[in-house]
């Protein structure tokens, strides 16, 4: 059992954790964009000054901050008691789910609720990016505070789930490699390709003549892009960790497959919308070298895919 002061005190610190992500990106993105404390110090005269108040940056951006640490800090202090709760009885996990689940849409629900002045401002996903990266930091905590918990759910898989991360994160470098190359040798900026994927994606642009390259719109987009195929990464992990029967490895490639086919059919989608700004063969190139790589990595460093792999020939020496 947890004294209730320690489980205060696990959520305070989570919630203060989950803060420091959130203003850590945000100032990362404001300075990416030039205007450093631009983002807490709209959300502010959002929140507070309605009515168009004009404030100075600094003030505004520490009230909203302040304002911010409070509210991560309760919210922590709460998901602390579901997890010490959910350690001794596991019909709580589903609420626990979806107070974060809430917690999630709470976020995007402030920002299109802010009005359309700070809509054109602020951009709603780098507020969601925030938000998933604080909720991320907090789980890995409450898990780090909580072993048991943590085992008891998941097990030996927490270790499949890193080898599908460190897949993914392959996987995710060969396509930014790709595009950092073909941008170079095409002689244009070598950020252009993200830029125009996250316009596209990212800001809703149809008009690729608009989209002006840009770290906000490439930081954006690789968070997304890294977000993708790491997802991906887990569920092929998870999958490969599977593999004794042969149905699961028909299934492990058919998933490899639909990966594929998506890419595919997404490259042409995107080009009809922007035109002749990236080629349907760049994206699909980018994939195909990522699927080569994330492959290799599992064929490596699973000993099921080696034994499989070796299994015909020896079946053919033996005959």
């Amino acid at each position: 059992m947890i004294s209730k002061a320690q489980i205060i005190r696990d959520g305070a610190v989570a919630g203060a954790l989950g803060a420091s992500t959130v203003a850590l990106w945000f100032l990362i993105f404001d300075i990416s964009r030039g205007t450093p404390l631009e983002t807490p110090a709209l959300l502010a005269m959002a929140l507070f000054y309605p009515h168009g108040a004009h404030v100075a940056l600094l003030p505004a951006a520490l009230e909203y901050s302040v304002v911010h640490l409070i509210a991560f800090v309760l919210f922590g202090i709460s998901s602390a008691i579901f997890v010490e709760a959910a350690e001794r009885k596991r019909s709580l996990l589903p609420p626990l789910v979806m107070v974060l689940a809430i917690f999630e849409v709470l976020f995007v629900a402030v920002v299109m609720l802010l009005g359309h002045e700070l809509a054109a401002t602020l951009s709603w996903w780098s507020v969601l990016v925030g938000n998933l990266l604080a909720t991320a930091v907090m789980v890995a905590y409450f898990f780090g505070r909580h072993t048991n918990l943590a085992y008891q759910l998941f097990g030996p898989w927490f270790q499949v789930w890193e080898e599908g991360a460190a897949a993914g994160m392959i996987g995710g470098s060969m396509v930014v490699m790709w595009f950092l190359l073909h941008d170079l040798g095409s002689g244009s900026n070598p950020f252009r390709t993200p830029a125009i994927l996250a316009g596209a994606l990212l800001e809703g642009a149809h008009n690729p003549a608009s989209i002006a390259v840009s770290s906000p719109l490439v930081l954006g987009y690789t968070v997304l892009h890294f977000a993708v195929f790491i997802a991906f990464g887990v569920i092929a992990a998870c999958m490969a960790a599977s593999l004794d029967e042969p149905l699961l490895w028909t299934a492990f490639l058919l998933l490899v497959c639909v990966f594929q086919t998506f890419f595919v059919g997404f490259a042409p989608l995107l080009s009809g919308v922007l035109g002749d700004q990236i080629g349907s063969t760049t994206i699909v190139a980018g994939n195909l070298l990522s699927s080569v790589a994330m492959l290799g990595f599992f064929y490596l460093r699973r000993t099921t895919l080696h034994l499989r792999s070796a299994a015909p020939g020896e079946t053919a020496k033996a005959t």
